[in-house]
């Protein structure tokens, strides 16, 4: 595990495996440790970068209020301090948000890019339900916190199946976690930070490959707003999960990595399925 200076801080990163390089953006409650239990296939194909944003895991915070702005600048000043030129973006809620934003500025920095469970603006839904996390952590009201920011992330298919887990990871969260004050703090900036997220109007100005996964029971971000998302990139591709969440890498991990590696590494093939000689033999 190493760190690099942004702005006075010291942010976290990490990178493992061998390969192209691939920058993993975590979720608002995420952090680089997040992805261990998923991450091995990753390595096997790529070069791994993942980066606590500043306010996560072992990043350090940023008492002052400030926009994702300040997340898109510290991954370009990470690439540039390790001398990368460019790079494949995976980021998923929070983290998509944040590769969206970066891709609107930096374009000409990604290969390609792929997005999961995001939107392209922080709606007036999604701008209330950040006011209520942000009231309750204020409180230090852990029981709360978790009903409002926990359940709503994964399927009804997936709490149906995993009961025991659901009710282990309550208790582990509520008398842990979401009973520590720094960490609520940290929360209640990252969540303010997306509240004037909008890149609606600078999308169409995309120029690269972008895959947009969406889950069919995704009840944060709800498969409409990747549907918006792929309507304003013109040279995307939209996938839909079926009978998952918003956590997605959790809930189905295998497809999850499938997509990334399907699509970063087949690059090298040029499909001409509807090519004239083909035609004839069909």
């Amino acid at each position: 595990m190493k760190y690099f200076n942004y702005l006075g801080k010291k942010v976290y990163y990490e990178i493992t495996g061998n390969g192209e390089p691939v920058i993993l953006l975590n979720g608002i409650m995420m952090s680089m440790k997040s992805w261990e239990s998923i991450i091995e296939p990753l390595n096997q194909n790529f070069e791994v970068i993942r980066v606590d944003f500043l306010d996560q895991g072992l990043s350090d915070t940023h008492e002052e209020d400030y926009t994702q702005d300040i997340q898109v600048e510290l991954v370009k000043s990470l690439l540039d301090y390790l001398k990368i030129e460019k790079v494949n973006i995976v980021g998923i809620s929070y983290g998509g948000e944040v590769a969206l934003n970066f891709a609107t500025k930096y374009q000409e920095k990604i290969n390609k890019l792929i997005i999961y469970n995001s939107v392209s603006h922080t709606n007036e839904k999604l701008a209330s339900l950040g006011h209520v996390w942000n009231k309750y952590a204020k409180e230090v009201d852990a029981k709360n916190y978790y009903l409002e920011t926990i359940p709503i992330i994964y399927s009804k298919h997936f709490k149906d199946n995993n009961v025991e887990w659901m009710n282990n990871r309550e208790k582990v969260l509520i008398e842990g976690v979401f009973s520590d004050e720094n960490f609520l703090n940290r929360m209640i900036r990252l969540t303010n930070s997306a509240e004037n997220y909008d890149v609606r109007e600078k999308l169409g100005n995309l120029d690269i490959p972008v895959l947009i996964v969406g889950a069919e029971e995704d009840y944060l971000t709800p498969l409409e707003e990747q549907r918006n998302l792929a309507k304003l990139i013109k040279n995307s591709r939209l996938i839909v999960l079926p009978k998952v969440g918003h956590a997605s890498m959790y809930e189905d991990p295998f497809i999850f990595n499938a997509l990334i590696i399907g699509y970063l590494k087949n690059n090298q093939f040029d499909y001409k399925i509807w090519g004239e000689n083909i035609w004839k033999e069909i």
